[in-house]
């Protein structure tokens, strides 16, 4: 019996129509759509190679198209990887990252497969915009030196960081005092940010931004740190990569130093906040300081060494008390949970809009994306609504 034939009969006992059977997804096999599967999975070469039974020789042969797997390998491929036999499908569109080109918050810590993962998440979340761009106009993208998926930084804004976030607030009229929503202010000018559902692998890489695609993507973590000041902080430090930064090579650690003096300039004007500042020691005072302005005492207790109020002996000697305070009130970490506007809602917002304007279903976003519904559900915030059966014996 032929190849075809047997994958032909495969479809009709599962279900599938022919142009979805084993041998018809195989003549228009993607090798870029396994990689990415691959990567989602958290897997390396070997591990999926050993799954499947084949040599990660193979495997690679697959991704690089040299070779094409075994027509009987795909129903495999897909359950293993966790994602329909179409997903493997060419012709969707696909936003490919190149590595050097995205910004980490952290990658002491991160291994090679959880940058890799990272990077598919973000692909997905530009996919997933698409598809929504499709049906929902999204705000545009007002970010200097940005336009229609390039980048051309220093043509708007100064390339000094305390410059550019001066700068940036005046053009996105935040005036001088606390910014309240964060991540609201970011969607509406047009970027997307996100906060994945739980996951270890992404969350050691912490954050992470691009301008490689043609809306700009902040990915934030909630895992790692439930903590709203320090989340706050890392959307200001990668909103600074984006405008300091977009046409540069990332890894540099002189780019993790100008984005914290964009973030601490933005969040923390030195002109408004100055004067409010203790010029002695004063962790009460900063505590009180960290509800108004919505940054960490750690990152006020920078501000007024950085600015003179305090030497660096005298900061040295706050970390040390702020450390034994920690379990304190008025000290200890707030969740992100809390703070309804620094939650990203615009994936969602369109999901819903496109639902109620145009009868768009899960069903249709996951056929189009040739993605689960349940990764759709992850990636839009939305939790799934169906009653659970729980059989008790």
């Amino acid at each position: 019996m032929s190849s075809s034939k047997q994958g032909r009969r495969i479809s009709g006992q599962s279900g599938l129509d022919e142009s979805s059977s084993p041998q018809a997804i195989l003549d228009a096999f993607d090798p870029a759509r396994l990689t990415q599967a691959r990567h989602l999975a958290g897997m390396t070469k070997k591990e999926l190679a050993d799954s499947i039974d084949v040599s990660p020789a193979a495997i690679g042969q697959y991704e690089t198209g040299t070779n094409r797997p075994r027509w009987d390998l795909v129903p495999r491929l897909a359950d293993v990887l966790g994602v329909p036999m179409q997903f493997f499908l060419a012709g969707r569109p696909h936003g490919k990252l190149d590595g050097s080109m995205t910004y980490f918050r952290s990658l002491r810590s991160a291994r090679v497969y959880q940058r890799a993962k990272a990077m598919a998440l973000v692909e997905q979340v530009w996919e997933l915009a698409l598809a929504l761009e499709k049906q929902v106009t999204f705000p545009p993208v007002d970010l200097p030196g940005f336009s229609g998926g390039e980048v051309h930084p220093g043509t708007e804004l100064s390339r000094d960081p305390v410059r550019a976030a001066q700068a940036l607030r005046q053009r996105w009229g935040l005036g001088t005092g606390p910014i309240s929503h964060l991540v609201r202010h970011l969607e509406a000018h047009g970027i997307i940010v996100v906060l994945p559902p739980a996951d270890k692998d992404v969350a050691t890489v912490d954050a992470f931004s691009t301008l490689q695609l043609p809306r700009p993507i902040i990915v934030l973590t909630a895992n790692r740190y439930d903590d709203i000041h320090r989340y706050r902080y890392t959307a200001a430090h990668e909103l600074g990569h984006l405008i300091l930064h977009g046409d540069a090579p990332a890894g540099d650690s002189r780019q993790e130093r100008e984005a914290d003096s964009f973030a601490a300039e933005f969040l923390t004007p030195r002109d408004s906040i100055l004067s409010e500042l203790p010029g002695r020691l004063d962790l009460r005072r900063l505590a009180e300081l960290r509800h108004k302005w919505g940054v960490s005492v750690d990152s006020l207790l920078y501000r007024c060494r950085e600015v003179g109020l305090l030497s660096d002996s005298a900061a040295s000697r706050g970390y040390q008390r702020l450390h034994e305070l920690r379990s304190q009130p008025g000290f200890t970490s707030e969740s992100i949970t809390g703070y309804p506007g620094e939650l990203p809602v615009l994936l969602r917002q369109a999901f819903e809009l496109a639902t109620e304007q145009t009868g768009l279903t899960m069903h249709d976003l996951a056929g189009q994306l040739a993605w689960p519904a349940s990764r759709v559900r992850e990636l839009l915030g939305i939790a799934d609504q169906r009653p659970v059966l729980r059989i008790v014996p």
